[in-house]
C-alpha cells in the first residue's frame, strides 16, 4: 500500500490578474447598482410613510452608490455594464450590500430601516475583506472598497444614534 504525504489544501485556480481584477470589478458593479436600487426603494417607501428625513439619508446612500459604480464604469473603460464574471460569486440571489426585497415592509420605522441597511454595509465590507487575497490590483481594490463601506456603516451608525 502506497503511504500518502499530509493532506494539502488546493489552491484555487484564478484566472490571470487582468482577467480576475476585470471579473472582480464587474461584481463590485452590480453590487453597487444593486445596492442603489434597494436604497432607492428603501427611500421611497420612508417618503410613502411621511419620514423625509430618515428617506433623504437612504437617497444619499442610493447616490454614493451610484458613485461608485459609475467610477467603476469609468476606472474600467465600459462604456456599459460588464456582463457577470463567474469569479467572486456570492451566496444567494442578491449580492452582499443588498437587503432582501422582502425587508422592505409597511410601515417601516426608520430604526428598522436603518439596521438593516448596517447589516447590508457591513456584509458588503465582510465580502471585500475576504477577497483581499490574490493579486496586487484586486487586492488593493478590495481594500478601498472594504473601507467605503466601513465609512458607510459608520454614518449609519450615527443616524441610529440620533434616533
Amino acid at each position: 500500500m502506497k503511504k500518502r504525504g499530509p493532506r494539502t489544501k488546493r489552491a484555487k485556480t484564478r484566472p490571470d490578474t487582468a482577467d480576475t481584477y476585470a471579473a472582480f470589478m464587474s461584481r463590485a458593479y452590480a453590487m453597487e447598482l444593486e445596492a442603489t436600487e434597494r436604497y432607492t426603494q428603501f427611500a421611497a417607501q420612508l417618503e410613502a410613510q411621511d419620514n423625509d428625513e430618515v428617506a433623504m439619508l437612504f437617497r444619499k446612500l442610493a447616490e454614493i452608490e451610484a458613485l461608485h459604480a459609475r467610477r467603476i464604469l469609468a476606472e474600467m473603460g465600459w462604456a456599459s455594464p460588464p456582463p457577470l464574471a463567474p469569479a467572486f460569486v456570492w451566496k444567494g440571489k442578491e449580492g452582499p450590500e443588498t437587503a432582501p426585497l422582502n425587508a422592505l415592509r409597511h410601515p417601516m420605522q426608520p430604526h428598522q430601516a436603518l439596521k438593516i441597511a448596517l447589516r447590508c454595509e457591513l456584509k458588503a465590507q465582510k465580502y471585500f475583506e475576504n477577497i483581499s487575497s490574490g493579486a496586487a490590483r484586486v487586492r488593493a481594490a478590495a481594500e478601498e472598497m472594504a473601507e467605503e463601506e466601513r465609512e458607510h456603516a459608520a454614518l449609519i451608525r450615527e443616524w441610529l444614534l440620533r434616533l
